[in-house]
């Protein structure tokens, strides 16, 4: 059931991330490593990592994020898909420009890899004796690629009404404080929920933004609840109801 869940869920977050990972010379085959991470939820591991790309507090702020009491880029799915771009390009250069071992430190940390590789004296992810989490990492990484290619070959069959597609909406450039985000979401004819929703990176009940930072918030278009609807009627046009993935 969690499988098909990544599956729906990759339909709409993956043309987000895909064209992010391609601006930055990133291996297209990483959008599965979000994937793995986080399932796409914005959940919070034991080790307080969080967002779909599972940031450490420290390590998202290495790599650009602002993270504090009112904001948390790591839950701002664009921004933390580029400082996951930076942190893969990083790791990438530090062990000799080899992306398996780049991911795999994604995982357990570069230093603690190169230590682990240059002592081992191999340079292959695959030759490597390492911890069970990390020795299986990379293999998650391939089976839910494979998977999602082809998901009827192993057991999974959607139809494309079954799928979530993306959400349109407009972005409103702020500049200033917002000292209250429900009546900001109510003059921007939505909800709080429905603010919090699409901008899970507002953290708090307002946005102090003393330094004058523009930020950019989602807010979904009009008529988006019927935009389901007329998705799923425009796709099974094209498709019928036993379509998978591998058609889109």
């Amino acid at each position: 059931s969690n499988t098909m869940l990544m599956l729906k869920r990759a339909y709409r977050w993956f043309p987000i991330i895909e064209p992010i990972l391609k601006k930055n010379g990133i291996p297209d085959d990483f959008k599965y490593l979000a994937l793995i991470e986080s399932s796409f939820l914005n959940v919070v591991s034991p080790a307080n990592a969080a967002g779909f790309w599972q940031f450490v507090k420290a390590t998202g702020q290495k790599y650009g994020l602002e993270i504090n009491e009112e904001v948390d880029q790591r839950y701002d799915l664009e921004k933390a898909t580029d400082a996951a771009c930076k942190y893969l390009k990083s790791n990438y250069n530090y062990l000799n420009n080899n992306w398996t071992l780049a991911a795999a430190a994604y995982n357990m940390g570069e230093f603690g890899l190169k230590r682990s590789a240059e002592y081992q004296k191999k340079d292959n992810y695959y030759d490597l004796f390492l911890n069970d989490e990390t020795s299986r990492y990379l293999y998650r990484i391939l089976a839910i690629k494979l998977i999602h290619k082809r998901p009827t070959k192993y057991g999974f069959y959607l139809r494309i009404k079954d799928l979530y597609p993306p959400i349109p909406y407009k972005t409103v450039s702020v500049d200033t404080s917002i000292t209250n985000l429900v009546d900001f979401a109510l003059y921007n004819n939505v909800s709080y929920k429905i603010l919090k929703d699409f901008n899970p990176w507002l953290r708090s009940k307002q946005l102090t933004n003393k330094e004058k930072k523009v930020y950019s918030i989602k807010i979904p278009l009009k008529g988006y609840e019927d935009y389901f609807s007329l998705f799923t009627e425009d796709m099974e046009k094209i498709f019928n109801d036993t379509a998978d993935i591998n058609n889109l």
